[in-house]
């Protein structure tokens, strides 16, 4: 039953106006809609989307939260490192980073924290 039903990834906000300033103007995203003040929520390609919400649970989790992909990781790390995007670095077993980047068989990777603390990534595919 959920096989052909959308799926909508969900993020934590301590400050809801924060948030949205960083995705406008560090990711360059703006909401598609809000749902009551404390809600907003994105679309991106192919039926995807991501709601932000309100809550004082926000940058808790330490693991990957939400993630992109695209066709040229080192293209978009640079577009985003020029609206002040830092990347984070990691060195412990099964993953150690480079610039930022993370690279295997599978492909490559970079994360960044969003302004509540939430892990993003970007993902390219070998």
């Amino acid at each position: 039953m959920l096989t052909d039903s959308d799926i909508m990834a969900v993020l934590p906000a301590k400050d809801i106006k924060r948030a949205r300033d960083f995705y406008r103007d560090k990711l360059g995203l703006e909401p598609s809609e809000s749902v009551e003040d404390d809600n907003l929520v994105y679309r991106g390609g192919h039926g995807t989307a991501f709601l932000v919400y309100q809550t004082e649970n926000a940058g808790t989790a330490k693991n990957t939260q939400m993630g992109w992909t695209t066709d040229n990781l080192e293209r978009e790390m640079e577009e985003l490192r020029g609206r002040g995007v830092v990347f984070e670095e990691y060195d412990q077993p099964g993953l150690k980073t480079e610039n930022g980047v993370f690279t295997d068989d599978w492909g490559k990777s970079a994360w960044f924290l969003d302004s509540e603390g939430n892990i993003l990534n970007i993902t390219q595919r070998a």
